[in-house]
């Protein structure tokens, strides 16, 4: 092949344009109402199902993507709302340009801002792109992104609420552990926090001394009752302490993070890259945890995983594990990953997970599809754009 021929060839290649855009609202039903710390102080409703917004996108030489944003208890339908103004701005567009793109969808919705409903929309956007980008290159997101290992570091979570009986936290553990899964994190935030050390004390013991174990306050303890818990939970040797604090209270965890021998988790409830710089800056933390749906996608994950580096801490993404396997794979430090089986139902396909580590699989993209399942929890889509 000639040079002019490869030159021409290689124009042809980027000729594609997003033709089709599909949305998709799904709510997924939860086995059993759950509660954690801000259910028993009263905050917030127990939770009883999970909305979900589903962005399919599709080109003129039929490569395909799909990605995912989603909401607990409210916001489900903004974020689809949002998503069906702007996305007409995707036609035409060149699936490769993700970071134009991006720019281009924040500009449309920029009345609104730029966090929370804004960029959760966008995210379902965004996490299709790049599953489109890395199908059509053959890879593995991970592969695609630029992997530093095959398996991360998983936890349970699921079966450490605090609506569970302890006998049945232990019980759940116990099944995780011979699953595969590495480590366990349960809730604890509870009005009296004896019942919270009780629980833990039960569970180390349980569990014995070599389990990584974690627990998470989401966000239920002022300052002086988390530096008095915290300093209680050192004898447990926990790997990390969640949500000690109001998830904005940069300046409180900071403290924290200084006082404490036992790491400082923090970041989920945050949708922006802003909003973590502030956890950066403060040195709030020892290990951050970003969601990418939350924060607007794999775009600005990626540019907050570069300064979560930089600074050196540790990463521990939170929920959504059918993306972030993938983005923790490509995190230089050892990251964690959080199990959560409950939107197994949505896929066809599974995780695995193998001596306390979850694999990062080799299919293409994303590597997952929609079930039947899922298709019949739709409660609403629209299609943009020629299919």
């Amino acid at each position: 092949m000639t040079p002019r021929e490869n030159r021409n060839d290689s124009l042809q290649s980027s000729s594609d344009r997003i033709r089709h855009v599909r949305l998709s609202s799904i709510n997924l039903p939860l086995a059993t109402p759950i509660s954690d710390a801000k259910v028993l102080t009263g905050v917030q409703k127990p939770m009883t199902d999970i909305v979900f917004l589903f962005a399919e996108i599709s080109t003129d030489e039929g490569h395909n993507g799909i990605g995912f944003s989603y909401s607990k208890r409210a916001g489900g339908p903004a974020q689809y709302a949002h998503a069906k103004e702007i996305a007409d701005r995707l036609l035409g567009e060149d699936p490769n340009d993700i970071a134009s793109i991006y720019t281009k969808l924040l500009w449309a919705g920029a009345s609104v801002g730029r966090s929370g409903v804004a960029t959760q929309a966008i995210a379902a956007l965004d996490i299709a792109l790049y599953d489109l980008k890395a199908k059509r290159a053959g890879l593995s997101l991970s592969k695609f992104l630029g992997s530093y290992r095959q398996s991360v570091q998983s936890y349970n979570t699921s079966g450490g609420f605090l609506h569970l009986a302890i006998e049945e936290v232990k019980d759940r553990a116990t099944a995780s552990l011979a699953e595969g899964i590495g480590g366990i994190k349960i809730k604890v935030g509870q009005p009296d926090s004896r019942i919270d050390l009780g629980r833990v004390a039960a569970l180390r013991e349980h569990l014995g001394p070599d389990v990584p174990l974690m627990v998470d306050a989401n966000q239920q303890w002022d300052r002086p009752t988390a530096m008095r818990v915290g300093r209680a939970l050192e004898q447990f040797d926990l790997v990390w302490i969640e949500e000690p604090l109001d998830a904005y209270d940069a300046e409180g965890h900071a403290q924290l993070a200084t006082a404490l021998d036992t790491s400082i988790a923090t970041g989920e409830m945050l949708s922006s890259v802003a909003e973590h710089i502030s956890l950066i800056e403060h040195r709030s933390v020892d290990i951050l945890q970003p969601d990418a749906p939350r924060i607007g996608g794999i775009t600005p994950f990626l540019r907050l995983a570069a300064l979560a580096d930089q600074a050196g801490l540790h990463l521990a993404p939170h929920f959504a594990m059918e993306i972030h396997l993938h983005l923790a794979a490509g995190y230089p430090r050892e990251p964690w990953v959080e199990h959560f089986e409950w939107l197994n139902p949505l896929f066809n396909e599974r995780l695995e997970n193998r001596d306390g580590r979850m694999i990062v699989p080799n299919r293409l993209g994303l590597g997952f599809t929609l079930s039947d399942q899922a298709h019949a929890w739709v409660t609403d889509t629209v299609e943009l754009g020629k299919f």
